[in-house]
């Protein structure tokens, strides 16, 4: 064993070296062939729908059982210089510098005086990022290798499974993990895969090191609830003799579970009102499905909705205004386009790919304006991953994203495409007050880039988090291995090592 950081999410030996930090879907489809270009004889828009009601004060029914024992890594005191700055909140800063100090963004500008001990690092000819934040990830739940032991992120087995947590699958020595932080990604949301109705709780997660997934749980995030509207439930339940085979059993099936889950507040209230009262009730029993779905009617909970067709989200909306919540992203909405005004008004996300289309039919419809688009409209753009392999390049399909905006004449820049990467996701996760932007105050979750990021020939040369060095591409010492990395020995009859 040598001196260099030889697991990413490495159990008692980190805790030893005082490194660890104290405290959709089936497999995604392959990229398809590139998609037609942006289609001019596409369906109108939908007219813009009314602002959704605000949601309700959140109220929590349980204590969070499961809490985040996540804590910064030790750090000091850093100054870039000379670099240019996207800083997710404005306008790019030429030849800017930022400090961070005590895990936090403490200055940002043209210049930053440098505290006595900071490391001081040269940004000349270097762009300086957030953190990326991916909203739709599935590490840790379809763990490498990808073999049937490592697929925990589909309980396929009803299509209302809102009791179950993807953070109870999340492997934390997925080596995949340390593959998306060389690609820059300090977050991301870890969700239950797209068989079901409801698939369950979703999880966000800091990119660090950490013996079990609450080492890594971002702090004070929300939980989201994956839901999943169109070829997937019905397909994987019709193949089943059982409902729903249809789009019209999937709304029926939406519906159905939330009438369950407004009595259940129903019997909570009063239960809690004869408390307060001073009379005898008896408590109701937990129901750990109906608890999750009263944590989204409450308000507690964000709704995460895997839905491709424009006609699928405005349903979804629709049924969302039925029952008085609101969805705060649709995943993958390769049609998102078409309705990206009705997205602004009702203040939702679109998390999407730049290219993906036509693996399936609801895809068929895929442009590569999508992102563009829902830029232009005012809406909430987002470029997610769903795929272990574009997580670790996030940064050019946003590029991928930008160019295919301009060449339609938007004249989009880095300000722009930055934004779908970092402040956008954070605030479809609720941590947009903690991250996503270079701003006082905020986590000193931060990239260093070799050059332009939306560049092909640009990497991320050094990555913080909370102002801890985590990754540096020129210093083998800060590249993490996982345990799985570092494969197995030989251990001879008698214990010696062969």
């Amino acid at each position: 064993m040598t001196d260099k950081l030889r697991s990413f999410a490495f159990g008692a030996l980190a805790a030893l070296l005082g490194l660890a930090p104290a405290g959709c879907a089936s497999a995604a489809p392959p990229p398809p062939a590139s998609p037609p270009a942006a289609k001019t004889a596409a369906a109108p828009p939908a007219p813009a729908a009314e602002p959704a009601a605000p949601a309700p004060a959140p109220r929590k029914t349980v204590d969070i059982p499961y809490p985040s024992t996540y804590k910064p890594l030790p750090s000091q005191p850093v100054v870039i210089t000379n670099a240019t700055l996207l800083t997710a909140a404005g306008d790019r800063i030429a030849r800017g510098a930022i400090l961070l100090r005590d895990g936090k963004v403490a200055a940002v500008g043209a210049s930053v005086e440098a505290p006595a001990g900071a490391v001081v690092v040269d940004g000349t000819g270097k762009w300086v990022t957030p953190g990326i934040i991916d909203p739709h990830s599935h590490l840790g739940v379809y763990a490498a290798p990808s073999v049937q032991a490592n697929e925990d992120g589909n309980e396929a087995t009803n299509p209302n499974t809102a009791e179950v947590w993807a953070e109870h699958s999340v492997w934390p020595q997925d080596p995949q993990f340390p593959l998306a932080l060389a690609g820059g990604v300090t977050s991301m949301q870890i969700l239950p895969g797209s068989a079901n109705l409801f698939g369950g709780r979703s999880v966000t997660v800091k990119n660090v090191p950490a013996r079990d997934v609450y080492g890594m749980k971002f702090p004070g995030a929300p939980y989201g609830l994956k839901m999943a509207c169109g070829e997937n439930p019905k397909r994987v339940y019709g193949s089943k003799g059982r409902s729903p085979a249809t789009r019209m059993g999937n709304v029926a099936g939406y519906r159905a579970a939330w009438i369950k889950a407004r009595e259940y507040i129903e019997k909570w209230d009063r239960y809690e009102a004869k408390k307060k009262a001073g009379k005898d009730a008896d408590e109701p029993a937990r129901d750990l499905q109906l608890e999750t779905l009263a944590g989204v009617l409450r308000g507690e909970i964000l709704v995460q909705n895997h839905c491709y067709r424009a006609d699928e989200m405005l349903t979804m909306i629709d049924v969302a205004k039925e029952f008085g919540y609101k969805v705060t992203a649709f995943h993958h909405a390769v049609e998102a386009y078409k309705i990206a005004d009705v997205l602004a008004a009702n203040g939702i996300c679109a998390d999407m790919w730049a290219d993906w289309w036509g693996f399936k039919m609801e895809a068929f419809d895929g442009i590569r304006e999508n992102i563009a688009l829902v830029e232009k409209a005012g809406a909430c753009a987002i470029v997610h991953s769903d795929s272990a392999d574009g997580i670790q390049r996030l940064n050019q399909e946003a590029a991928k994203a930008m160019a295919a905006g301009n060449r339609m004449g938007m004249h989009l820049k880095e300000e722009d495409a930055i934004r779908w990467l970092t402040i956008n996701p954070a605030r479809s996760l609720g941590i947009d007050q903690q991250t996503g932007s270079l701003e006082t105050g905020k986590m000193a979750d931060v990239v260093l880039w070799s050059g332009n990021p939306f560049s092909v020939y640009s990497r991320a040369e050094k990555v913080w988090i909370d102002g801890a060095l985590l990754y540096d591409r020129n210093d083998p010492a800060r590249q993490p291995e996982t345990d799985f990395d570092l494969g197995l020995r030989d251990i001879g009859d008698r214990g010696e090592v062969r």
